[in-house]
């Protein structure tokens, strides 16, 4: 016997629920490290990604992040 499983707009409705509440949480400064962690793997999970839009705040992001060299870490390993 086939067991009764939710539909479409159910899902739909819990993709929508969980997606607000990390927006809230966010917003609303109240956002754990757990919690930004939590929005990040919901967003690669639904295979969201961003560009880094001059003057976006990705970008600002991209901007402070060091530049690594694939080689000279190597190098360091080395050592």
């Amino acid at each position: 016997m086939a067991k009764n499983r939710a539909n479409e707009d159910v899902f739909n409705e819990l993709h929508n629920l969980i997606t607000r509440e990390f927006l809230a949480r966010i917003k609303s400064g109240e956002a754990t490290t757990q919690d930004l962690k939590a929005a990040c793997d919901w967003l690669a999970k639904n295979d969201i990604t961003g560009v880094a839009v001059e003057g976006s705040a990705l970008s600002g992001l991209a901007d402070i992040m060091p530049t690594i060299d694939f080689d000279e870490v190597q190098r360091a390993i080395r050592r």
